[in-house]
């Protein structure tokens, strides 16, 4: 079972998933995304369990997001990179409708794809070692697995701020702005999975008890900066808000959009004020299964793969290279509907068994 890249298996009325691929940052693969659903799909026609619980083994993070090394090798191949996508957005949507409660344990590395895993749940548990971000934009992609919902919704402009940047935050900052519902010591981590795995019952008193205060939120003190600087409509406008900001914090937000991808930054920002729209998580994986269907067409994620996955060269030539020069009709036409057989559905409407 220890050589799974996710290791199932149940403890009293809990289902446990543990991701199992330390030397990735368990990073997810299509079977994995698969192995999950199926576990999940199993646990919720299963009275005898009451909770889930997601975790990983091994001390060096939860989850580094997809394996876009395994993607990018795919599409060079001729291969179908989408079906990862299809797969993994019906993970997502699954852990967001699943009627029992589910804790994820954010210790460690929560990047794309993990974001993903841990943002659906109910309990979300964020550590001192918790380092979360979103750094799509910057190898040619946006913040998906449900980031136009969950980005949206964080207090003022700061899920521009890092969408656009792919700045990092640390647990007592996910819990300052609501990505964690708590923060524990790392210490603690195996005992309280221990009591929920024993009483899945009584999770909120067990993870409320074991809860400490962290040290303050380093989000704190730029919050006013981030809404007064990402409040613009355009990325143009962003950056020249930040360009006439004289403050060192400003500049060295300004440099890390200047690395991004000039059309992912746009996508990005276009899909947050989707998503502030939209009422269903549904209907926001469907906008972005849309946007990744057409991206992944474009050079960008190959050319951002390569600078700084394959050749590691960190020099990416991103095509087009300047904001201006990303038209409006190209962001229209990304967001535009699919076809009606290739649109992404839920896995209860899922078309020809597939997951």
């Amino acid at each position: 079972m220890m050589d799974q890249d996710v290791i199932v298996r149940s403890e009293g009325a809990c289902g446990r998933l543990t991701l199992n691929r330390p030397r990735a940052l368990h990073a997810l693969t299509l079977g994995m995304c698969r192995e999950i659903i199926a576990a999940l799909l199993a646990w919720k026609a299963d009275p005898a369990i009451a909770a889930v619980t997601i975790d990983h083994a091994g001390e060096r993070g939860f989850c580094a997001g997809g394996d876009i090394r395994l993607l990018y090798e795919s599409l060079r191949s001729g291969g179908n990179a989408l079906d990862f996508f299809r797969t993994e957005y019906r993970m997502n949507q699954l852990l967001f409708s699943f009627a029992k409660p589910v804790v994820c344990f954010m210790d460690g590395i929560v990047m794309g794809g993990g974001a993903g895993l841990a943002t659906p749940c109910r309990y979300r548990v964020a550590t001192e070692a918790t380092i979360f971000a979103m750094p799509e934009t910057g190898i040619g992609l946006f913040p998906d697995v449900g980031g136009g919902r969950f980005l949206s919704h964080l207090p003022g402009y700061t899920g521009e701020w890092l969408a656009l940047t792919g700045a990092r935050l640390n647990g007592a900052d996910c819990l300052a702005v609501g990505l964690a519902t708590h923060y524990l010591p790392r210490e603690a981590l195996d005992d309280v999975k221990r009591k929920i795995a024993k009483s899945p019952s009584s999770i909120e008193t067990i993870l409320s008890e074991a809860s400490i205060a962290p040290h303050e939120a380093s989000i704190k003190k730029p919050r006013g900066e981030i809404d007064r600087l990402f409040a613009g409509d355009r990325v143009e406008d962003i950056v020249a808000a930040l360009k006439a900001d004289v403050s060192p914090w400003a500049a060295q937000q300004l440099a890390e959009i200047k690395k991004k991808s000039p059309r992912s930054c746009k996508v990005a920002l276009r899909q947050l004020a989707e998503g502030r729209k939209l009422a269903q998580f549904s209907d926001n994986m469907r906008m972005e299964y849309r946007i990744v269907s057409r991206l992944l067409a474009k050079p960008d994620f190959r050319e951002g793969v390569r600078a700084f996955i394959i050749d590691k060269d960190n020099c990416p030539h991103w095509s087009p290279p300047r904001f201006e020069d990303v038209m409006d009709d190209e962001i229209d036409a990304i967001f535009a509907p699919l076809p009606e057989d290739q649109e992404w559905t839920p896995l209860g409407e899922a078309k020809h068994g597939q997951l």
